[in-house]
């Protein structure tokens, strides 16, 4: 018997999709006591994750950070770690090889918060957050779980561009894993990094402004949601003890970083007082690439990434309620303008 993976794959994301919101929260926990809530950050020496350990502890969180063996011959990140102790924070031993030891660490706290990388030209690790939903499930006192998310909504992505669908996939079996085992959880998505989409005017291939030229996707005007790691680590912060925002989707969209690239590109002109030369790029040819078997699996997913973005729109296609966007449940966060952001660049 044939089965058509990739129809039954879309099926089981509609499904999920349309039962988003009837999450049964019979087992929901939530600390509204005022005590101080107690964080656990994995991944918490990449680029986002020590941005949400120091939010964290600006928040007033006991922050603790897990430390797998293998950042001990890594300087940089041994660095980082003493810094965040000397913040206050905590550091936890624990290896995803070892089961025990992601329970142990995970029965000292109250919210676990994964910031694993998932991206395919460092380092993909998506998957390994099915070892940490385990432990949470074994340990049984976590009230909330947030898994790395952040960017695109995986539900909406059924339709993606291999082999950058392997991003949604993955997330969506964390998803099911962690529903499946009944801990409450929240989902943060919906913002394109700023140091990866707006110092380099969303070039692909380079993280600074270009020179004298820019391609530009299609006509330009495709409106993308923009966001400074930053921000986004404090508005995770925000949500750790929320009873708001348990067991749904909380959305990135600060209304004056939705922007097109033109008007990302306008933005690094005038600042600049130099118009550069404009090249547009229509979507045939943008995903030509993609079918060259010279170009590797990261170029191809993220060209894939790149398409739903500002092709297709997929961050800004669909409606947000006001209690599902962060800087509207957040307004005391003075998120970063990306005309302010760029001005580093000039």
């Amino acid at each position: 018997m044939c089965i058509n993976i990739r129809a039954v794959t879309n099926t089981l994301y509609q499904v999920r999709h349309e039962n988003s919101t009837h999450i049964n929260l019979g087992n929901m926990r939530e600390d509204n006591s005022g005590l101080k809530t107690r964080v656990l950050v994995v991944g918490g020496t990449g680029s986002l994750g020590r941005r949400i350990v120091t939010a964290c502890l600006a928040e007033g969180h006991e922050t603790y950070v897990l430390q797998r063996p293998e950042i001990g011959v890594d300087l940089e990140k041994v660095q980082l770690l003493h810094s965040f102790k000397r913040l206050g924070a905590r550091l936890v031993e624990a290896s995803f090889t070892d089961h025990q030891s992601l329970v142990s660490s995970v029965k000292q706290v109250d919210v676990v918060v994964s910031a694993m990388s998932g991206v395919h030209f460092r380092s993909h690790n998506i998957l390994v957050q099915l070892k940490l939903v385990e432990a949470i499930k074994e340990a049984g006192n976590i009230k909330r779980f947030l898994p790395s998310e952040f960017g695109m909504d995986p539900p909406r992505m059924g339709h993606a561009i291999p082999p950058g669908r392997e991003t949604f996939d993955q997330k969506m079996e964390v998803r099911n894993a962690i529903e499946m085992a009944g801990i409450p959880h929240t989902y943060i998505v919906g913002a394109c990094f700023a140091a990866y989409f707006v110092g380099n005017l969303s070039q692909m291939g380079t993280l600074i402004p270009p020179k004298k030229k820019v391609n530009i996707y299609g006509d330009g005007n495709v409106k993308v949601v923009f966001a400074d790691e930053n921000d986004i680590a404090k508005y995770t912060a925000k949500t750790l003890n929320d009873p708001r925002t348990i067991n749904k989707t909380v959305y990135l969209r600060p209304a004056d970083n939705i922007l097109t690239q033109m008007e990302l590109v306008k933005i690094w002109e005038k600042l600049t007082g130099k118009e550069l030369e404009k090249t547009n790029i229509f979507a045939n040819d943008f995903l030509a690439d993609i079918e060259d078997e010279n170009k590797g699996i990261p170029h191809k997913a993220g060209l894939g990434h790149f398409y739903h973005i500002f092709y297709e729109g997929c961050l800004t296609d669909h409606e947000v309620g006001d209690d599902e966007e962060a800087s509207r449940l957040y307004p005391d966060v003075k998120y970063t303008r990306m005309d302010e952001y760029l001005k580093i660049f000039v």
